[in-house]
């Protein structure tokens, strides 16, 4: 239910709010602009928002509340998903048996109240709010797992047994009596969800000598997240060691395991690396969120030409795709987001990956098993046997797996996969040194793309515009003319803007978030296999000569491509010469 204009007229005039002609010229622009009087109060300065959701409150019977400064509880508070809750500006802040009390910006927000009705089958009670107590209660969020459980994980771990204080081994019959205790599981489970809860991908358990070492990965950057004392050690260990289904009285060699767990109607699945240290055992976690669908290619940061250049690639039935960079760059995403692309019902689709990270609806997906002889080249021939049209290899590694890719190219397949190189141009002088041949490498590959992934601005960012001096700093690694082209070409600028029109943005530490930063996104540069480019593939020429070539073609670099986005006002430029390096 929304406030009708005359509601709104009367009121403010006889509280005497604004004056009679400032209505008045109010009411001329709402009609002449098509807008409610609110709107046009709002946007020409006679009130804000925050005053206009005060009447409504008031005329309508809503009640106000204020969430500064009120610490809501986490559970209550993680009821509404954090995405729903920034989305449509909607906090849980009081529950009971039978309601919950939400503050939002718009009362009249009927599917956001739908969707939490059915989540949590309690009655709601919808309460107005202003836009600093929605920004502080969105903080809440971001509570360390210190701030949240801490004393809840100390007072477990203080009831943790030691099971041998002199070094002793302990069988394997203690230690899953150990994993089974109700404080470890308490603590692990704490740790594994509010990792979700703060979009980690990756956990760090490190042992060290007077403490354990909980880290976060986050927007891939690696945070402290809790110490908890030494005894706790063994226990957690063990408790992931049940959970991944690893021998419990291994402790000398390296373990790998996996498991998973669902939250909120999400599941996550964990992929478990155990690794002997001097202090005891250290243990990596991947968070590998499944049923991961609806993924764009523009959703994942290619736009404009790049994004032409991969779909033309995708529409090919034979020919190779390359995704290349380092571990962390978002490879895999970019993989399975071209597969879910061509994943139609006319097409057999089959995959040899290490791991599988995430499911898909008729893929046919093998995982490598080195150890008894399945590697990615022994699985490729495998999969040419089996009537495949498309063909994702998860890495290639070694000579035999690149001859095996170019051939199934060769043959009418078209094939998927991914290098470690530094760049898109890198991909094929690394190729060649595997001792793939230049001539049929030309003959197959469709296009190498290269890729980082760098941190989103959050929304409350600091904006300025770029001084003489930092342009020149900036054009020393960066082609700026072309990047403005580019600019200019997709509309996200004037045609006739300058450097001097376009704003950028600084993070705003301790705001919305803590470092200024929320999520991340790719940046790209995708190199399209040219009849010239060919051509000097076939004469030896280098990475860099070959770089400069597709450049002329139009190739946005992968710096390029970030002080793109940074004019977009999606990161930084700091943040993006971080991630680059040239």
């Amino acid at each position: 239910m929304r406030i009708q204009d005359e509601q709104l007229k009367r009121f403010i005039l006889d509280a005497g709010l604004i004056t009679k002609a400032d209505i008045s010229a109010a009411e001329k622009i709402a009609k002449e602009e098509d807008r409610t009087l609110s709107e046009a109060l709002v946007a020409h300065g006679h009130m804000t928002e925050d005053d206009i959701r005060r009447v409504e409150s008031y005329v309508l019977g809503i009640p106000f509340v204020s969430l500064k400064n009120m610490k809501i509880d986490f559970e209550t508070l993680t009821l509404i998903p954090e995405p729903v809750a920034r989305n449509h500006n909607i906090i849980a802040y009081k529950k009971t048996n039978e309601t919950l009390e939400v503050a939002m910006l718009d009362t009249a927000d009927l599917p956001a109240i739908d969707f939490i009705k059915k989540k949590v089958e309690l009655r709601i009670q919808p309460r107005l709010t202003d836009t600093d107590s929605m920004r502080f209660a969105l903080r809440q969020y971001q509570k360390t797992l210190k701030d949240e459980f801490g004393d809840l994980i100390m007072k477990d771990a203080s009831e943790l047994k030691i099971l041998s204080e002199d070094g002793d081994e302990v069988s394997e019959h203690a230690l899953k009596k150990m994993a089974e205790d109700l404080p470890v599981v308490r603590i692990v489970d704490t740790l594994l969800r509010h990792a979700i809860i703060q979009g980690a991908s990756d956990i760090h358990i490190e042992p060290m000598e007077e403490e354990v070492l909980v880290r976060y990965r986050i927007d891939g950057i690696l945070n402290d997240a809790m110490k908890l004392p030494k005894i706790a050690a063994d226990s957690i260990v063990a408790r992931l060691k049940v959970l991944s289904a690893l021998k419990l009285d291994q402790k000398r060699l390296p373990q790998d395991g996996r498991f998973k767990m669902e939250m909120d109607g999400q599941k996550v699945a964990f992929r478990v690396s155990m690794l002997p240290v001097f202090y005891g055992e250290k243990v990596v976690m991947r968070l590998l969120r499944e049923n991961r669908s609806g993924f764009s290619l523009e959703g994942i940061g290619f736009h404009g030409t790049t994004l032409d250049r991969i779909h033309r690639a995708t529409r090919a039935t034979t020919g190779i795709i390359l995704v290349t960079g380092p571990t962390g760059s978002g490879k895999s995403t970019s993989l399975y987001t071209i597969l879910d692309i061509v994943n139609t019902p006319e097409v057999n689709i089959s995959t040899i990956e290490d791991p599988i990270e995430y499911q898909m609806v008729r893929v046919n997906q093998s995982q490598v098993k080195p150890e008894i002889g399945f590697t990615f080249a022994a699985g490729l021939r495998s999969l040419m046997r089996q009537d495949p049209d498309i063909i994702m290899v998860g890495e290639i590694r070694d000579e035999e797996t690149a001859s095996l890719a170019i051939n199934a190219a060769l043959t009418g397949h078209l094939v998927l996969a991914t290098l470690h190189t530094n760049s898109a141009a890198g991909t094929i002088a690394r190729l060649v040194d595997m001792g793939a041949e230049a001539f049929l490498l030309v003959s197959t590959l469709r296009v190498a793309v290269g890729q980082r992934l760098v941190r989103k601005l959050s929304a409350d960012r600091l904006s300025y515009t770029l001084t003489k001096a930092e342009r020149d700093e900036i054009g020393k690694k960066v082609n700026l003319d072309h990047v403005l082209k580019t600019l200019k070409e997709e509309g996200i600028v004037k045609a006739d803007a300058t450097w001097n029109d376009i704003p950028f943005y600084h993070p705003k530490e301790r705001g919305e978030t803590e470092d200024g930063y929320k999520g991340r996104m790719g940046i790209h540069e995708v190199l399209e296999m040219s009849p010239t480019i060919k051509d000097m593939v076939m004469q030896g020429k280098t990475g860099d000569e070959i770089e400069a070539q597709a450049k002329k073609e139009g190739m946005l670099t992968m710096i390029e491509d970030g002080i793109f986005k940074a004019a977009q006002g999606l990161t930084s430029i700091e943040e993006v010469l971080r991630v680059v390096s040239e």
